[in-house]
């Protein structure tokens, strides 16, 4: 059997811990090893919280910088000769880099039409969105039909973006493109037969996308001549 403790003892004891527990509350005194050691270590979590933070603003400015060169890149210079006549209303620059950006968006989204059989089909199957056209391409009577049927859908709006070169860049596809039909209705995705969830943009991704077409086609929506636009 063990033997029972006697109150002394638990005295004792209680004074030991007590004692410690003084001994742990009183920082070190200033000047000491034990002192400079704390300090060190201080600085040292300060110093690597600094250099996580530098790392981190200097991977954003890296980041923002290759954006920035491929925009720079990807853009084309179109001679004014190559621009049809019939291109209006013509994007200005910054309009037409927006419009890119939500072109790029939509492509993701699948919410996007490539070329003048798959654009004329979602029109006539009633498909509401925006409607880029490149003002370059030659012959023009390959897409000269489509403004016009734009005109007598419900809920298409149109416009012209100088280059087919970046109009094709943005849309996904390694090829000028000629025209796209930007949706603004998602997607039909059809269920996979074993049940299992499809895959596809997040809800976030989705409203976001709505919210820059609905933008843009404001922008456009105001757009009355392109002899006021300068490039």
């Amino acid at each position: 059997m063990a033997p029972e403790s006697t109150p002394k003892k638990e005295k004792k004891d209680k004074k030991r811990k007590s004692d410690a527990a003084e001994l742990a509350a009183i920082p070190p005194t200033e000047g000491t090893a034990s002192a400079e050691a704390v300090a060190m270590e201080v600085d040292g979590d300060k110093s690597l919280k600094k250099q996580k933070k530098e790392k981190k603003e200097k991977r954003k400015s890296l980041a923002a910088g290759e954006a920035e060169e491929d925009d720079k890149k990807g853009e084309f210079t179109v001679p004014l000769d190559a621009i049809s006549p019939i291109a209006s209303p013509l994007a200005p620059k910054k309009l037409s880099k927006k419009l890119f950006k939500v072109t790029k968006k939509a492509s993701k989204a699948r919410q996007l039409k490539r070329g003048v059989k798959e654009v004329v089909k979602a029109i006539r199957k009633g498909e509401k969105g925006l409607l880029l056209l490149a003002s370059n391409i030659t012959p023009v009577d390959v897409i000269s039909h489509l403004p016009l049927l734009a005109e007598e859908a419900v809920g298409v709006e149109y416009v012209w973006v100088l280059s087919k070169e970046e109009l094709g860049q943005a849309a996904g596809t390694k090829r000028a493109t000629s025209c796209v039909l930007i949706s603004s209705s998602p997607a039909k995705r059809p269920t996979p037969k074993d049940g299992s969830a499809t895959k596809g943009p997040s809800a976030e991704d989705l409203a976001e996308l709505k919210s820059s077409l609905e933008e843009v086609t404001e922008e456009v929506k105001k757009l009355e001549s392109p002899a006021d636009i300068k490039y």
